[in-house]
């Protein structure tokens, strides 16, 4: 089975296949719209209560394709059934970062930030080492399955629906904070400590991002895949970066760089999510390489008007996947207030390569109209164009 071509795909698909390559579009594209309002799923996409916990696949993907979705790239019809109306229900949501009371790590309870160093020399350096040279970028057998499974996503979602490659350690790799194994405050004090473990660390991650990338912007090439990846890891928060800019320049950005080169050199764009205030980290991730953005916070500092307004390094107009906010207008917010927000999106967006939803999944509690009000004007300007009626 060949690629899917722009012959093969719907109008819907084709826009966003056109914005990918920089290219003028007649409307602007609609990115994903992930929604945890399980009744309101279930509303929109035409099915009756209780349709949802019986087939999530099936309603996550009829209510992409009936507000008109252009582009998906993390398919998560799970998500939604692990939050209910008072927040997550699931017993998995408690783990390092969000409360777990204890972290214990092959034999080793995770209790100092000396803890979190022995864990790292002991087993996490090895088993990077180990897996770094087990990997062959080359493999054809791995490229074709990276392919097939890509290949596989596009035929579930059909052909108004471009599947964009986006799965963490398959396409995407490059070193990340371990806050999520060894909780904030332990991993945090370790990495102002230790610098040199932490260098390290992300010089060993860099090794084995480096062979995964080269493997994935293979199969990009070789399948035809979109040659766009949306890169995510959440590294700051509201007043600004988790970690001390400067030690990010010392010791994380060169091995980021070096991680994500085998992409930059296929021709891939690298859009980063951003979650909190990143402003400081902009100008650096464009210095290495990336080409776009998403998920912005604008109430914690992030400028949008001013990244629109930033070039890639070569000089180009950078991808932006502006969202109306999903922390204040939407769930706070009036009808008026999310119109105003969508204009203005688009108003100071890019020319082209713009793309619009919510900046991030959209939790219960967010009044129906606002959502109706975000779907009416992401059609309105998917088919109308920039203008607003």
């Amino acid at each position: 089975m060949g690629p899917f071509t722009y012959e093969e795909a719907a109008e819907t698909a084709r826009m966003a296949m056109d914005a990918f390559d920089m290219k003028p579009t007649l409307g602007i594209p609609t990115a994903w719209i992930h929604i945890m309002d399980i009744p309101f799923l279930e509303y929109r996409a035409g099915h009756g209560r209780g349709a949802y916990r019986a087939d999530p696949a099936t309603v996550y993907l009829d209510f992409q394709r009936k507000i008109g979705v252009c582009v998906l790239d993390q398919y998560i019809p799970e998500n939604p059934l692990s939050m209910g109306p008072q927040g997550f229900e699931s017993e998995t949501a408690r783990h390092a970062p969000t409360g777990a009371e204890s972290i214990v790590l092959d034999g080793i309870v995770i209790d100092s930030p000396e803890a979190v160093v022995e864990h790292l020399e002991r087993f996490v350096f090895p088993g990077l080492r180990d897996e770094t040279a087990a990997v062959d970028p080359d493999d054809p057998a791995a490229v074709a399955a990276l392919i097939e499974s890509e290949r596989q996503m596009q035929t579930l979602f059909g052909p108004s629906i471009l599947k964009a490659p986006y799965n963490r350690d398959t396409f995407q790799s490059f070193p990340c904070l371990r806050y999520t194994t060894y909780g904030y405050v332990n991993y945090l004090m370790a990495y102002a400590m230790y610098p040199e473990v932490m260098e390290k660390d992300f010089s060993l991650q860099a090794d084995l991002a480096e062979k995964l990338n080269a493997r994935a912007a293979r199969a990009i090439v070789e399948g035809g895949l979109p040659k766009m990846i949306r890169t995510d890891h959440d590294m700051a928060d509201s007043r600004g970066t988790l970690v001390d800019i400067r030690s990010l320049d010392a010791i994380w950005f060169p091995h980021f760089a070096r991680a994500i080169r085998p992409h930059l050199d296929a021709g891939v764009r690298l859009v980063w999510h951003c979650d909190g205030n990143l402003m400081q980290m902009v100008p650096r991730l464009i210095e290495a390489g990336i080409g776009g953005f998403q998920g912005f916070q604008y109430e914690d500092g992030m400028d949008y008007e001013r990244i629109c307004g930033m070039k890639t390094r070569n000089g180009d107009s950078l991808m932006i996947w502006a969202g109306v906010s999903v922390t204040t207008t939407l769930p706070h917010g009036t009808p008026n207030d999310v119109r105003n927000e969508l204009l203005w999106l688009v108003e100071h967006g890019p020319r082209t390569g713009l793309f619009l939803g919510a900046s991030s999944s959209v939790t219960p509690g967010v009044p129906w109209e606002n959502m109706e009000t975000l779907i009416e004007g992401l059609t309105y300007f998917r088919t109308i164009g920039r203008r607003w009626g």
